[in-house]
Formats: structure tokens, sequence, C-alpha cells
């Protein structure tokens, strides 16, 4: 199982990105998929899940402003954020759930400047 994020990079705040994430390796259209989040020198932090039929779980910090979604034929998973703010700032990670252990993407980073 391989994941392959994307998407990252600098944004005012107040601006918006779009994360995405490939799973390749298997059929992952039963599997949940999510993105955590990372600070420097802090553990990685759920941020948003999505299972296969489509229900979502967000963290408080991030509930209202970001919007995760996935296209289970593409085997992708997105996270949409808006209404970014300077302490978004963190590497980004996608996962998938399978196999009974969690799968993880390289991380790519958001810095959200004031």
């Amino acid at each position: 199982v391989q994941l392959q994020a994307f998407g990252g990079g600098l944004v005012q705040a107040g601006g918006s990105l779009r994360l995405s994430c490939t799973a390749s390796g298997g059929d992952f259209s039963t599997n949940v998929m999510g993105w955590s989040r990372q600070f420097p020198g802090n553990q990685r932090d759920s941020v948003a899940r999505i299972t296969w039929a489509g229900v979502t779980s967000y963290s408080d910090s991030v509930k209202g402003r970001f919007t995760i979604s996935r296209d289970n034929a593409l085997n992708a998973v997105y996270l949409q954020m808006n209404s970014l703010k300077p302490e978004d700032t963190a590497v980004y990670y996608c996962y998938i759930d399978k196999y009974g252990r969690r799968y993880w993407g390289q991380g790519t980073l958001v810095t959200v400047s004031s």
C-alpha cells in the first residue's frame, strides 16, 4: 500500500488550499481514509476522516472550515481547507486503515502566513 499526498504550499491567512492523496496497491473503497497533521515537536493529530460510505468526522479545531471527501473510483481522498489560520501551519499526512494497520503518505507542508 502506498499513498502520495500533494497540494501543500504557502498561503495567506484566510485563504484556501486543497490537499489530494491517492492510494495504490489495492482496493481501498471499503476502508477509512483520513488526514492528520503534525506540528513541529508534537505528535500527529487527527484532522478529518471519512468512511467508505462517506460519513465524515472532524477535529474541533477545523470543523466548519475543512471538508474531507473521497473518490472511491480513483482511490483518492481530498481535504479542502478554507479560512486558513497561521495555527493550521503543519505537515499534513493522509492515511488509510487497511489490513489492521494504518498506512501513511509522505506528508505535505502547509504554511499559513499572517
